[in-house]
Parts: structure tokens; sequence; C-alpha cells
């Protein structure tokens, strides 16, 4: 694959990382293979896959939240966005990827088995019953998750997952000012505090923003709700 739309956009975010273009064209051509056989992404066109999927999971690295070393988990990875191509290219990262569905865990492995990734770890579970296992609940230096569902909700299900200092990066597409608005008291609740808005022009007018909410105290035990409540009834 040509890479100079990835280039270009890297360049115009001046995201200074070096791209290891073999592992991304193989992650790219089993990305493509297995969506033929379940759904993995709407986005197919190989310029679309390097703008949309490989630079938007990059684009954390335009903040200062994520050091060399951290200890990541990408929840509701789905195909492996964001969490693959950062771990690719900060391969001193230890990412855990989780899913609920296991399909999608299936296709992961493929991927860091193929790929060789030592740093990389591909989970089966839902998330407000491994934020209960005492292996996980803050248990991360950062919690990330993109386009997953809407803050105050996504809040509930990834602050258990984080040590208090730590911080959930939620990744988002248009407009988050509502959001944030609607999910500042289920942040509070959760132990969090929201510490940066950033909204960009990720390429070609196409609109982005990541809210960073650091952990400043212990989540109460009583969170994640189970049954679905995060969703139907959010904090």
């Amino acid at each position: 694959m040509n890479w100079e739309r990835l280039d270009e956009g890297l360049k115009k975010h001046n995201i200074q990382k070096d791209i290891p273009y073999s592992a991304f064209d193989i992650y790219t051509k089993l990305l493509l293979e297995w969506n033929e056989k379940m759904n993995l992404t709407r986005i197919t066109e190989p310029e679309e896959i390097q703008i949309k999927h490989f630079l938007d999971s990059l684009t954390p690295f335009l903040l200062p939240f994520i050091e060399e070393g951290s200890k990541v988990i990408d929840l509701g990875t789905g195909a492996g966005f964001p969490g693959v191509p950062m771990a690719l290219v900060e391969p001193n990262l230890e990412m855990t990827l989780m899913d609920s569905l296991g399909k999608r865990i299936k296709f992961l492995q493929e991927v860091i088995d193929t790929l060789e990734m030592e740093n990389t770890v591909a989970i089966h579970g839902r998330a407000e019953e491994m934020a209960r296992k005492p292996e996980y609940r803050e248990q991360y230096d950062i919690c990330i998750s993109r386009a997953v569902a809407r803050l105050n909700v996504l809040a509930e299900y990834c602050l258990p997952f984080v040590k208090v200092g730590g911080y959930f990066i939620a990744m988002k597409a248009e407009d988050a000012k509502a959001e944030v608005k609607e999910a500042k008291k289920s942040i509070e609740i959760l132990g969090g505090e929201i510490i940066e808005e950033l909204e960009f022009e990720l390429f070609d007018g196409e609109t982005r923003n990541i809210i960073v909410v650091q952990k400043i105290k212990e989540t109460k035990s009583t969170y994640p709700r189970g049954g679905g409540k995060p969703r139907k009834n959010p904090l």
C-alpha cells in the first residue's frame, strides 16, 4: 500500500512517530479479509483506512498523557482501533484490547500472533463484569475508548479500570461539548475530573474531539452497574 495519505496526515498534526508500514500493511490485509466474513468496519477503501482508522488512532499522541511504558486498556476495541496502531507505533506500551464480542477477539488474536505483538493481549469480556475483577480494576494508567457510547455512559465503563492518578481518554467524532456538559456529574461521582478537551480537524474537514479525564479518587465499588444500567439510566 502507498502510505502517502497517512504520512501527510502525520505531518499535518506533527505526530513524530516511526511507522511500521509493513505491519500496517499486514493488519490492513487481515482486516479486509476478515471483514468479508464478519462486520469489522464499513471503511474499506485503502486511503480512507489510512486516515479514518490509522491516523485517527494515533491522534491521542497529540497529548502528553501516554508515556513510555504506560499500561493501557482499549475498551470496546472492535477491530483494534485505536489500540493496535498505538501498540505497533509504541512497542513499549503494555496494551490490553477488550471487547464483548468473541469473534472480534479471535480476529485480534490473529493480528497479535501474525505481527508478533509481544506487548499486546486481547481479552473477551464485558466492561461491567471485567471491571469488578481485581486483576483489571484500577490497574491501568490509561483507559482509552473510541466512539463507543456517550461520554456519561462511557465514563462508568472506563473509569473503574483506571488507577488513581491515571487517565480515561475518550475519542469522539463530532462536537462533544454537549456530551461533556451532561457527563460532568457522572465523572465526578466515578472519581474523575475533566482536565483536557481537544477539538481539531483530522483531515479534509472532518472534526475530531479528545476528552481527557484524570482519576483523582477511587471509584466506589458499586460501579460499574450491571444489567445495562449505565446505558438505560446514566448517572
